[in-house]
């Protein structure tokens, strides 16, 4: 059995991961943001049927994408 090093994080990756934990505190406070503004907008039916249609076409868009990538690797396309 081989000795494998253990791998620590540098610090580039630490300023890597603190940039990145940034980006994620700001977008979450521009999206409260955002909600708490909208508080009193309305959306029409029409709004409704077209949100859920592109949530439901998303998930079936990222769902294939994902049966394609393991359908490629099972049957070795991927080389």
């Amino acid at each position: 059995m081989e000795n494998k090093p253990k791998l620590r994080l540098g610090l580039g990756g630490w300023i890597t991961l603190a940039v990145l934990a940034g980006f994620l505190v700001a977008a979450v406070v521009y999206a409260t943001d955002a909600w708490r503004d909208m508080s009193g907008v309305a959306m029409s039916p029409a709004g409704w049927i077209f949100l859920v249609l592109g949530v439901v076409v998303t998930i079936v868009v990222g769902a294939g994408l994902m049966a394609l990538l393991f359908y490629s690797s099972r049957h070795d396309y991927d080389r």
